[in-house]
């Protein structure tokens, strides 16, 4: 028979709202002595609160809600790891979304998640540039918000609301700027599909760094994977035998564009220079080590849940007020130099 709050209260000596009351959080009144009685009954009763209860209370349940585009990607799990470190020290249920970047699935679940009461949801990654997506998740989170929700984004969102920044223009422009400095004129890029904003701002930035040089950028649109980095660097290869460098906007198409040169006989830098970008964990254990821009991608997850679980506007530790009221924390990027990037050979 399940052990209910009237069985932890009789154990403590307490009455029951007492006991609902140490249990739930509440921010009533209780001296220390009566609160350690109740939480010690309902350890030793195994006591486990009824989360969907006690949310009705409280107006939301206590879980974070994220909505990622692909749970297998580095990208991605990094910042999950990032949520969940701020979430077990708050003692926060974390539920993970996968969305595969498809818009109805994405919108389905933030209702599902508005439907079950979450304190706050999170949307893992750029947004999709698109304008039916910005109209869906503009109403969403005009809903959750008046239900009491936050919400906020790591990377430039598609509508206003609280956001974790990190500056992919510029990490695009210092990665150009580095293959400029190396003597390659003749660039392809394995990019992420066209309508992500994060694909945007990094394919802008190494377009800038390179018409400073007059160098050219040939540019592949395809999914942010291994095999797509793999089948990608072969056809540029085949069409622009001319190409010195290959990057991709994500680690993981620069890891495939290695393993294609690997197994066709180029040598890394000194047939091809080869860079990525958000320096996940097994870049720096490549044969060569990758070249990438380092984003802080645990780091990017905990702040946002920090914003989610802070006050309205932020203050300090590189939080700002944005546009409208909107709470903005910017973190640096950095450019990370290793052994796949080297000088065009000559000769």
């Amino acid at each position: 028979m399940a052990v209910t709050l009237k069985d932890v209260a009789q154990r403590a000596g307490v009455s029951v709202p007492t006991a609902s009351r140490v249990l739930s959080g509440s921010s009533y009144p209780v001296v220390e002595d009566l609160r350690a009685r109740v939480r010690q009954a309902a350890e030793d009763l195994d006591y486990v609160p009824n989360a969907q209860a006690q949310g009705l209370l409280r107006g939301n349940t206590g879980t974070i809600g994220v909505l990622v585009g692909d749970v297998g990607d580095p990208y991605f799990s990094e910042i999950v790891n990032g949520i969940h470190d701020r979430a077990t020290a708050e003692n926060l249920l974390v539920t993970i979304c996968h969305t595969e970047r498809d818009p109805d699935r994405e919108l389905g679940y933030f209702r599902m998640l508005q439907s079950h009461r979450a304190h706050s949801v999170i949307l893992a990654g750029s947004g999709l540039n698109d304008e039916s997506y910005r109209a869906g998740i503009a109403a969403r989170v005009r809903s959750f918000r008046s239900s009491g929700g936050r919400v906020v984004a790591i990377g430039t969102p598609v509508v206003d609301v609280d956001r974790v920044l990190v500056d992919n223009r510029d990490g695009g422009r210092m990665l150009g700027r580095h293959l400029v400095e190396l003597g390659h004129r003749d660039i392809a890029l394995i990019a992420g599909p066209a309508t992500l904003v994060s694909t945007e701002e990094r394919l802008g930035g190494l377009e800038e760094a390179l018409d400073e040089a007059g160098a050219r950028l040939i540019v592949h649109h395809g999914p942010p994977t291994r095999d797509e980095g793999y089948h990608a660097a072969g056809r540029l290869l085949e069409q622009h035998p001319e190409l010195t460098a290959i990057t991709g906007t994500a680690d993981q198409m620069a890891i495939g564009a290695l393993a294609h040169l690997r197994d066709h006989g180029r040598s890394v830098p000194g047939d091809i220079s080869v860079a990525g970008f958000n320096d996940i964990d097994v870049s720096k254990d490549l044969s060569p080590a990758l070249t990438t821009v380092r984003l802080p991608l645990r780091e990017m997850g905990s702040s946002a849940l920090d914003i989610a679980l802070g006050p309205d506007r932020g203050v300090g530790d590189g939080t700002v007020s944005g546009a409208h009221g909107t709470v903005e924390r910017q973190l640096g990027v950095e450019l990370v130099v290793r052994e796949s990037t080297g000088p065009v050979r000559t000769g």
